[in-house]
């Protein structure tokens, strides 16, 4: 019988499968509405339904529950606001692999915040899956940074702040709690945040009601939100972040793959080359890192000083 630890990797797996097959459905959608208001009504809609889901018994007086939903509901807000005003100002490649920088950037927000130190494979396996990303989505001979790179970048340290906040809160307060908290919180800022970029000038608000956006509404509320943070809020309750990290290093293969199915779109070498690094980071913090007890590196030799991969 597979573990709990196994069984949270796979739900994982498939939650990057869920939001590489979204990219598609999301830039169709960006063309009948603004990107934050396409945020506030994908939020909006994902509330309504964990309010259906978990609201009878959420635990609204749970000392340490609203902080922790704060906490976790401002970082994934941030990544997708700084992520979208990003993208008007850089291309969808370039976002694409600054976005990915995100698990480079756990680690060391794991050592600086949770005082955890990752173990070798899991280091090993998010460096060699870093060097796909870079294949797979940097642009070849395109190193000068725009004004959206620079944007993107603090999306890449928000998301990267969520995963190891939602790895500590997670265990303490359970999936449902908190996967309400966290979006009803996105919902609030997304909200705030229309008019504020309207006023800033970043953003001229619009939504135009049609198929497309109905569709793109659904999918990514429901499959890309409700379903995809409620997994990934249950399964990092049994897995760290820093593993957490290599395994969501394969979102722009499933993207890639998407492309290819849906857009026809093709890939090269070097894009090639990236995917299979990528996998390789993957399978080698999975196999190594679930060694047996007691091997050098497993989680079970080292239950204690490290990030536990």
């Amino acid at each position: 019988m597979a573990s709990p630890r196994w069984k949270a990797d796979l739900a994982l797996l498939a939650v990057c499968a869920i939001w590489g097959s979204t990219f598609v459905v999301v830039k169709n959608a960006l063309a009948d509405a603004s990107p934050l208001v396409f945020l506030t009504l994908r939020f909006l809609l994902a509330t309504a339904i964990l309010l259906a889901l978990f609201g009878r018994n959420f635990p609204w007086r749970r000392p340490g529950l609203a902080r922790a939903g704060v906490i976790i509901g401002s970082l994934l807000c941030a990544g997708y606001v700084f992520q979208t005003v990003g993208l008007q100002y850089t291309t969808p490649s370039k976002s694409a692999f600054i976005t990915a920088l995100s698990s480079v950037l756990v680690p060391f927000l794991v050592v600086a915040f949770l005082r955890r130190h990752p173990s070798r494979w899991a280091a090993l396996g998010l460096g060699i899956a870093a060097a796909g990303s870079y294949l797979l989505t940097a642009p070849a001979g395109e190193l000068a940074l725009a004004r959206g790179d620079f944007i993107t970048f603090f999306c890449a340290v928000a998301f990267a702040g969520h995963i190891v906040a939602l790895g500590h809160y997670a265990p303490r307060f359970g999936f449902a709690a908190l996967a309400l908290t966290q979006v009803g919180v996105a919902l609030v800022l997304a909200a705030l945040a229309v008019p504020l970029a309207a006023a800033a000038g970043l953003e001229l608000p619009r939504v135009a009601w049609t198929g497309n956006l109905a569709v793109a509404l659904v999918v990514t509320a429901v499959l890309a939100t409700v379903v995809a943070f409620s997994v990934q809020t249950w399964a990092q309750q049994f897995t760290p972040p820093t593993h957490t990290a290599v395994i969501f290093t394969t979102e722009p293969v499933f993207a890639a793959a998407t492309s290819y199915l849906v857009l026809a779109e093709t890939l090269g070498p070097r894009e090639t080359a990236g995917a299979a690094l990528i996998l390789a980071g993957v399978l080698v913090a999975e196999l190594l890192g679930h060694a047996p007890p007691g091997v050098p590196g497993s989680a079970v030799a080292n239950p204690e000083g490290n990030d536990g991969v």
